[in-house]
């Protein structure tokens, strides 16, 4: 199982049966909605329809997600976004209480899995990520799930290429996208007559898939007059972890809760440490392996593995 697989497969075990739905996303996806995009549209008016409808969207919020991942049972989740990167993710049971927990805000991004065999809240700066072990159990920060959510924008600025007709009524837009430890390509395809965002693919600096978003079902809010994916399949090849998010119904424009602590570092209580992955003593990754100490246990095979030698359940997951 892969590494951050094992992590997010425990929320996906769990069927969440609370949360009510929000208000106010109406409207069933529509082929025949009108063309936005002329028949040959140039970089410019792509950026101008992209950034357009996400530019009217500041945040998102819905108490009606289902999530789905292969092998899994389908889970609820609540979910919350406030550009530009304030993300909260939350499950939980009416039985248990709170099961998972991935956000962020203008500082940190963090998670937390409550049935972990050692549960601890891991939380990373934004600026301290690239050099940080948080990349090698998450592999973007949880802030690219607002891109992939459908809320992505071209910088008019940027390096791009395209736009280039793939067939399908589909068009290719490429983006070289800087980054802490060199250039990062970002793919994304677009609708050819109303803009919008189908794919997103983002590459590291040596042409690695880092993470893949797919969207469809896009439907309207005539209220703030934008469009919206209802499906978003996540997909991160280098974790072998898959996730598909069904926004039942989403508020647009209008978040619900107290702001502090909705994009605050969240206390589960003692037992629960908050662990810093930017720690430079922080050891994450396989350890070498626990010589034999028959001295000290001599015949025993009651020894839990844990006194048999280095590294916690962390520890475990990654080396697998």
């Amino acid at each position: 199982m892969g590494r951050l697989t094992l992590l997010l497969a425990t929320l996906l075990l769990v069927v969440c049966t609370s949360g009510a739905s929000c208000p106010g996303f109406l409207g069933a996806y529509s082929p025949v909605m009108p063309r936005v995009l002329p028949t040959t549209p140039t970089l410019a008016d792509v950026i101008a329809v992209v950034n357009g409808n996400s530019g009217r969207i500041q945040s998102l919020y819905t108490t009606d997600a289902e999530i789905y991942s292969p092998g899994a049972p389908k889970a609820r989740a609540n979910i919350a976004l406030d550009r530009p990167r304030r993300f909260r993710l939350r499950a939980d049971t009416m039985l248990t209480g709170p099961e998972v927990d991935l956000g962020s805000n203008d500082e940190i991004f963090w998670f937390w899995v409550r049935r972990a065999p050692e549960p601890a809240v891991y939380f990373c700066r934004h600026d301290q990520f690239a050099a940080s072990a948080a990349r090698q159990i998450l592999p973007v920060e949880p802030e690219w799930l607002i891109d992939a959510l459908g809320i992505a924008t071209l910088d008019p600025a940027g390096e791009h290429s395209g736009p280039v007709p793939v067939g399908q009524g589909r068009l290719r837009i490429e983006t070289r996208v800087p980054g802490a430890t060199g250039d990062l390509r970002r793919i994304m395809v677009i609708d050819d007559a109303r803009g919008w965002v189908l794919e997103q693919h983002l590459y590291d600096p040596t042409g690695q898939l880092l993470a893949s978003a797919l969207m469809s079902g896009h439907r309207r809010d005539p209220i703030n007059n934008v469009v919206l994916p209802k499906s978003v399949k996540i997909v991160w090849p280098s974790t072998k972890f898959e996730m598909t998010i069904e926004l039942n119904s989403v508020t647009v424009n209008q978040l619900s809760g107290d702001p502090a602590q909705l994009w605050s570092l969240p206390n589960y209580g003692p037992g629960t440490p908050a662990v810093d992955l930017a720690d430079p003593h922080l050891r994450i990754g396989p350890q070498a392996p626990p010589q034999p100490q028959p001295a000290m246990y001599p015949e025993r095979t009651d020894v839990p593995e844990t006194a048999r030698g280095p590294g916690g359940w962390l520890n475990r997951i990654m080396s697998r």
